[in-house]
């Protein structure tokens, strides 16, 4: 290993994983996030949840540069996020992320589907991509379905095929960005209990929901967001017995109550 002379100011401390200063984002006149500062530290699943329009899929895809900032600050284990080519490609193999809607290839089966960004971004040789991917599709619980096409599964094996496409590129933070939303009611928990897994199994979340159950069981953190703000963040059994801002009571007593 070469020695680099690193100043105080780039020694992180191991805990801190994801960290967002002051960062700012306008979609034209609307300002969808306003001085956001978040701190996610390494093992830490932390469940974003506000009203619609709030920012959370904003703050979610700026994380790995799917969106951009207009000022402020991101890093991701003590590096600031690189603003395109190489390194932003292997930014995002660090950054795994799960969308609403799947996002797999058509045309290739699921193994393919695990195995490709193993292959060409981690240059993973072959056989050991498809050692790893088999080992992830059955840790989804889909290792039957690897040689089907994604039209071919449920809405719900497809999500758990694409947290497998994901995790195999041994990303250091998970993204999930509403991850059940597209889904029927039956095959959500399917999907949540794969996550709940994760978090079980220490990984780094970060994950935008409507799912109240999944963010009190599975968070250590919730952070409520209302008009681009982050106005309350707190741990789960606190933020839903007693929240302390009157715009999270309203959301609570809106969603909780029917």
């Amino acid at each position: 290993m070469t020695e680099v002379s690193v100043t105080k100011e780039d020694v992180v401390p191991t805990g801190e994983l994801v960290v967002l200063k002051s960062v700012n984002k306008h979609f034209g006149a609307l300002h969808v996030l306003q001085d956001i500062d978040l701190t996610i530290a390494r093992g830490e699943v932390v469940v974003v949840i506000g009203p619609s329009g709030s920012g959370k899929s904003t703050l979610c895809r700026a994380i790995n540069r799917l969106e951009t900032i207009d000022d402020g600050a991101i890093s991701i284990d003590g590096k600031p996020l690189p603003q395109e080519g190489k390194e932003l490609a292997r930014l995002r193999a660090d950054v795994g992320m799960v969308f609403q809607s799947f996002n797999l290839f058509a045309h290739k089966t699921v193994l393919e589907n695990v195995m490709l960004g193993q292959i060409k971004v981690r240059k993973i040789d072959k056989k050991k991509a498809e050692e790893n991917a088999r080992a992830l599709l059955d840790r989804v619980g889909v290792a039957t379905q690897a040689d089907k096409y994604p039209a071919q599964l449920s809405g719900g094996q497809q999500q758990r095929v694409a947290i497998a496409r994901a995790l195999a590129m041994d990303p250091k933070v998970m993204l999930f960005d509403e991850p059940t939303s597209a889904l029927d009611p039956e095959m959500i928990n399917e999907v949540l209990e794969v996550m709940q897994q994760l978090a079980r199994d220490g990984m780094t979340m970060i994950v935008v929901t409507h799912e109240m159950g999944f963010a009190r069981s599975a968070a250590n953190r919730v952070v409520f967001m209302a008009d681009g703000r982050i106005v309350e963040e707190a741990a789960p059994e606190q933020f839903f017995s007693n929240p302390r801002s009157d715009r999270a009571k309203d959301f609570l007593s809106k969603i909780l109550h029917h």
